[in-house]
């Protein structure tokens, strides 16, 4: 199992971009599909967007389909968030986690994970 921290998230306004990071350290990185979730007080963890383990598909939650983007770097260990046009509601603790190669469940579910970061804190005002 690798190990997962995410960073990149702070203090922004409305409009601004972030791009957050999720390395990973430990073998077998490029074994893994990676999702991003976020949470905001008082909701519920919620799906941002998924990439395979190889990086050829990717999957993004209908209401930041074209503002986010996600990708990965497997010579790197590290996979992307790119987050564009941002608002006050894309605020939350953001999450990155893995699945290890092999399941067959869809990785828009929360369940298909086993494997977290800890979290990077993306604020933003208006």
């Amino acid at each position: 199992q690798v190990q997962l921290v995410e960073s990149g998230g702070g203090l922004v306004q409305a409009g601004d971009s972030l791009r957050l990071s999720c390395a990973a350290s430990g073998r077998g990185f490029s074994m893994y599909a990676v999702g991003w979730f976020r949470q905001a007080p008082g909701k519920e963890r919620e799906f941002v967007a998924a990439i395979t383990s190889s990086g050829l598909t990717t999957y993004t939650a209908d209401s930041m389909k074209g503002r986010f983007t996600i990708s990965r770097d497997n010579v790197k260990n590290t996979v992307y968030l790119q987050m564009n046009s941002l608002t006050p509601e894309d605020t939350a603790v953001y999450y990155c986690a893995s699945r290890r190669g092999g399941s067959r469940g869809s990785l828009l579910t929360i369940a298909e994970y086993d494997n977290w970061g800890q979290g990077t804190q993306v604020t933003v005002s208006s």
